[in-house]
């Protein structure tokens, strides 16, 4: 269907000029694709066709694009402003209004002008592409273009096929995806669909952890980062996409799948929106943006302390490596059996907090502390105190593991911070594969290119194992009973089974 897309003569027609549609227009353009665009404001055209300008002439003095090519580029773009005008377009791509009424009766009015093997793409992020082509006569050749923020940038595009969409015409606009310089990964017509499916972890769980007292959004972000190896820690992606863009979403999510306990939005995040919080757009979010973000003060007042003489470590999951850790700090490691009268004492659970770890094995809660060891964290380390543990057994934990790297200490969770968090993203990413929303492997490459996550969340729950991914989730569920923590089908068996979370039905 619609080989037209792919044909050398083919016009593009983008309604909308915010970041969005000007940035599709760009991307259009630069592939040799003559592109018109429209929008509803007056001026509006204009404007883009200058900030596309400015973004190619800046793109000339960095050496990677040619005069020349900027000049074609701009040479494909224009304006139109009937709806006549686009009638000669093979495809259409809306950018309106995140709505589904506007974007039915543009489609209604484009269907009484365009060929009969012209398509309707929309570009929406959230809403049912099988809903938005209900309103049209023939649906068959309406889908999802979902593109990221920049366009250009960015190299994903998400290709939406709705209930009623031609199949053919799904594997056309995977191909003219490739022909425009992107990536396309096919998803099904599903709240989310993959990539803001699956960011519902990264960001709730964060908020779940401040709104608990366990760490601070300044502390969470540097775990994330500096021990999980993630280029912005959670609420610095909160603050830059904006809190009422994240909270609209959470919650559209959320109602979509009827209360699905794992995608519950944050009622902390209700007030900061409420109250104006939104991040840079407003210069103030869960950080001040007045020239520099201000660092909050840590959650927990470390004193001051001198290694511990001897330790004691559980022999369970991590003990080992742990036990080499306090070595190498000259401690003298006592590794399993009992622990000595006074010694400090050290576990490393799995999706347990520290006191169910210290109460299961008859430990002195009061100098007890957890180490989270579930990814053997290389840039920055975690100690997690019960609430009885005494400031100076805490400060002597972190006295002999920050000789080489930092460390942060946190109030009592189940899961630590950095384990519940990718326990969530590799539990939800098992669930968009389990839904068959996309198969496995495209669901790590969309999550990579659309959230730049270090890796997808399949290949990142190999890498952890999956058994251990399994273990923090039931550990999770164990201590609160919550049942957003619990996992999924395809991962439980695949960890049962010892094979990657990759591996199909």
């Amino acid at each position: 269907m619609s080989d037209k897309l792919l044909a050398p003569g083919l016009v593009v027609a983008v309604f909308g000029t915010g970041t969005m549609g000007r940035g599709i227009a760009q991307v259009c353009a630069q592939a040799g694709i003559k592109t018109l665009l429209t929008d509803a404001r007056d001026g509006a055209v204009k404007e883009a066709i200058a900030s596309i300008d400015k973004a190619l002439e800046g793109l000339v003095t960095k050496g990677r694009v040619t005069a020349e090519a900027k000049r074609g580029t701009l040479a494909n773009l224009s304006e139109f402003k009937s709806y006549d005008e686009a009638a000669g377009a093979g495809l259409i791509i809306e950018a309106i209004v995140e709505q589904v009424e506007p974007k039915r009766a543009l489609f209604r009015e484009m269907e009484k002008r365009i060929a009969p093997d012209a398509v309707l793409a929309t570009n929406t992020s959230s809403l049912s592409v099988t809903e938005i082509a209900a309103g049209c006569e023939r649906p068959g050749r309406v889908a999802g273009l979902h593109f990221f923020n920049p366009p250009p940038l960015m190299r994903l595009v998400e290709v939406i096929g709705g209930l009623r969409t031609d199949p053919k015409l799904v594997d056309t606009l995977t191909q003219f995806v490739r022909r425009i310089g992107k990536h396309p990964v096919v998803a099904t017509d599903t709240p989310g669909f993959v990539v803001n499916h699956a960011g519902r972890a990264y960001g709730p769980e964060a908020l779940r952890v401040v709104a608990q007292g366990i760490a601070s959004p300044r502390e969470v972000d540097l775990l994330m980062k500096e021990a999980a190896g993630f280029r912005m820690g959670p609420f610095e992606l909160l603050d830059l996409v904006g809190g009422d863009v994240t909270h609209a979403v959470m919650v559209s999510i959320f109602n979509q799948y009827f209360g699905e306990p794992m995608y519950e939005p944050s009622a902390q995040m209700t007030v900061r929106v409420a109250g104006g919080l939104l991040g840079r757009k407003s210069r103030q979010g869960f950080y001040i943006y007045n020239g520099q973000p201000a660092a909050s003060p840590p959650t927990i007042d470390v004193p001051q302390a001198a290694k511990p003489a001897e330790a004691w470590v559980a022999g369970e999951e991590g003990g080992p490596e742990l036990a080499q850790w306090l070595d190498k700090a000259g401690v003298k490691v006592t590794l399993g059996g009992s622990p000595g009268v006074g010694a400090l004492c050290f576990v490393t659970p799995l999706g347990e907090d520290t006191t169910g770890a210290s109460v299961r094995l008859g430990l002195d809660p009061k100098r007890t502390v957890a180490v989270d060891m579930l990814g053997r964290f290389a840039g920055r380390r975690t100690v997690m105190k019960t609430l009885l543990t005494s400031p100076d057994a805490l400060g002597a934990a972190v006295a002999a593991l920050s000789d080489d790297v930092p460390v942060t200490a946190i109030n009592d969770s189940a899961g630590f911070v950095v384990q519940r968090l990718l326990a969530m993203i590799v539990n939800i990413g098992t669930r968009i594969a389990e839904l068959r929303i996309a198969a496995p492997a495209d669901i790590d490459v969309a999550v990579e290119l659309g959230l730049n996550y270090p890796k997808g969340p399949l290949a990142l729950g190999d890498l952890l194992g999956p058994a251990r991914v399994l273990a923090v989730l039931d550990g999770m569920q164990a201590v609160t009973h919550d049942p957003k923590y619990r996992a999924t089908t395809w991962l439980r068996r695949r960890a049962k089974l010892g094979v990657s979370l990759l591996t199909p039905d």
